[in-house]
Order: structure tokens, then C-alpha cells, then sequence
């Protein structure tokens, strides 16, 4: 995509986590140039860091957004034992480090130099995979069932959801066993989110499809955007990471496409110029749908 710029990484940034147990790591990726900069929060999928997710968080940093990547607690940098004490409420903790990260946009301003006086708070977007992707529909409004807290938060503007899963009804035993807050009801996730699907992702936590990572977009109220990817597995063509290990569909094409509708949605959905996510030739790759 043209108009990209050089980018400043900064980590770890510490941010004081009371009651976590441990200190928040982040990472902070923003352009050198250009003012009126967006924020774009970044949650990783299972046992990832804020050092993964690199093949979108430098192209997203450099077109023009601030990309903030929190380190869960599920992480592998952190081995964090099964038997923890916060192990089961690791769901919980993932929300609260993105929220703790919203609260600290001014400290994360100031640790990278030159970037102070550039940042438009305004204009806040999160995005997650996979397990990260969950975490951030929460704060676009989705909800977990049987939890009756509402984790809405009003500053977050816009959203991507990266291979999120569906709804709770078709788990596999174990996941209904292990993982009970995969359990999600989209019905009021009202804010601008575009999600996107692999058509050969089957998951081991669903008896359903590939389809079933497409119930976000179907479930939930618009607008919403859908971009559905021929032949993309769970890593989406390659995303966690250049030459990740996990990446079980290699696909550099894919991945640029998922570049380039994620930016061009986000800025629209942020109201900046640039261009029309709907009308991106997706070819061959997959295929854009909205409502």
C-alpha cells in the first residue's frame, strides 16, 4: 500500500498492574512522521506476546496508526503455571489489560520519543486473534453468557476480529468443560467491527465448521464487515509472526490482503481518508461482504 512511513518500536513498556500479580508488558509501534495518529490495541491469541502479530502490527504502525500490544498472562514468556490461582480467570485478566492500556494512553505517549503531541485518543481501535479476538468484542459490546458483566467501553470506537469464535452452543466436550466463557452472544455488539474468516479453519473447539468463525458477522447487529479467506486456516496465511512456527497455511498474498482491508476498514470506521475497503479487488484470495 502506498503512503507508508518508517516506524519507532519501544518495549517493554511497564505499566503498574495492581492485583494482576505482575506488571503489564507492552509494546508501543507508532510512524516517525505525522500527526492526529490513531490508537489501535492489539490483543494476541493463546501463548503469543507482544512480539508477535508483527506481518500487521508494522504495517498497521506504518500507515498511520499507534499499535499497542499488551503481553497476556496465557503468554509463553510468562510460563505461567496451571495451577496459578489466575489461570481459570486468565479471560478476565485479558479484558482488563486491554482496559488497563485504554486508562494508560498517556504514559504509553511518553515512553516512545517524539511521539508526544501526536496522538489523536479520539480515535481508538482494538484487534485481536483468535483468543485476542474474543477479548476485544467484549469491549465492542459482545457479552459472555452466564457473566453478567458488561464490558462495553465507549472509547473504542472500531474493531477487527481475527478468526473469533462463534457462538457457544456447538462446543466440543471439553472445550464446554474447560473453557466455559467461550460462550459469547454478539446480539450487542453494535460498533463498527469487520471480521475475518478462514473457509478451511477448523477449530478443535467446535463440533461446527469453518463457518463457525463467521457467526461474529452474522450474529451481531451492523454495520459490520466480513472478509471471508479462500482456503485460510487458523493462522489466517501467516500472521503470528514472519517465519512462525504455527502457521500451518503460508500464504503471503492473504496476509497482505488482510493488511490491506483491515486498514482501509479501520480508518473509514475511524473517519480518516484513505481507501474504500469494499471496493479492494480481492481476486482469487477471498471475498468482502458488509451490512
Amino acid at each position: 500500500m502506498p503512503g507508508s512511513s518508517p516506524i519507532v518500536s519501544v518495549k517493554p513498556v511497564l505499566l503498574p498492574a495492581p492485583g494482576r500479580g505482575d506488571d503489564l508488558r507492552v509494546r508501543v509501534s507508532a510512524p516517525l512522521t505525522g500527526t492526529g495518529l490513531p490508537v489501535l490495541v492489539f490483543s494476541h491469541g493463546f501463548g503469543s506476546s507482544m512480539d508477535g502479530y508483527a506481518p500487521l502490527a508494522d504495517h498497521w504502525a506504518a500507515h498511520g496508526f499507534v499499535v499497542v500490544q499488551p503481553t497476556h498472562l496465557d503468554s509463553r514468556t510468562r510460563a505461567l503455571p496451571a495451577e496459578d490461582p489466575r489461570t481459570p480467570l486468565i479471560w478476565r485478566h485479558r479484558i482488563d489489560d486491554v482496559v488497563r492500556v485504554l486508562d494508560s494512553l498517556g504514559a504509553l505517549e511518553a515512553a516512545v520519543p517524539g511521539l508526544a503531541g501526536r496522538v489523536d485518543r479520539g480515535r481508538v481501535a482494538v484487534a485481536g486473534h483468535s483468543w485476542g479476538a474474543q477479548t476485544v468484542g467484549v469491549l465492542l459490546g459482545a457479552r459472555v453468557l452466564g457473566v453478567p458483566d458488561d464490558f462495553t467501553d465507549p472509547r473504542v470506537k472500531a474493531g477487527v476480529l481475527l478468526a473469533a469464535a462463534g457462538l457457544g452452543d456447538e462446543l466440543t466436550p471439553f472445550a464446554a468443560e474447560h473453557l466455559p466463557f467461550m460462550r459469547p452472544s454478539f446480539a450487542s455488539m453494535t460498533a463498527p467491527a469487520l471480521v475475518v474468516a478462514g473457509d478451511s479453519d477448523h477449530s478443535q473447539l467446535s463440533t461446527r465448521g469453518p463457518d463457525w468463525f463467521i457467526d461474529p458477522y452474522l450474529r451481531s447487529p451492523s454495520p459490520k464487515g466480513l472478509l471471508t479467506l479462500t482456503g485460510a486456516e487458523h493462522s489466517l496465511g501467516g500472521i503470528p509472526g514472519y517465519e512462525s512456527a504455527e502457521t500451518t497455511d503460508e500464504n503471503p498474498e492473504t496476509v497482505a490482503l488482510i493488511r490491506r482491508v483491515s486498514t482501509a476498514f479501520l480508518r473509514g470506521a475511524l473517519g480518516l481518508e484513505g481507501e474504500d475497503w469494499k471496493s479492494v479487488d480481492t481476486g482469487v484470495l477471498g471475498k468482502v461482504e458488509s451490512k
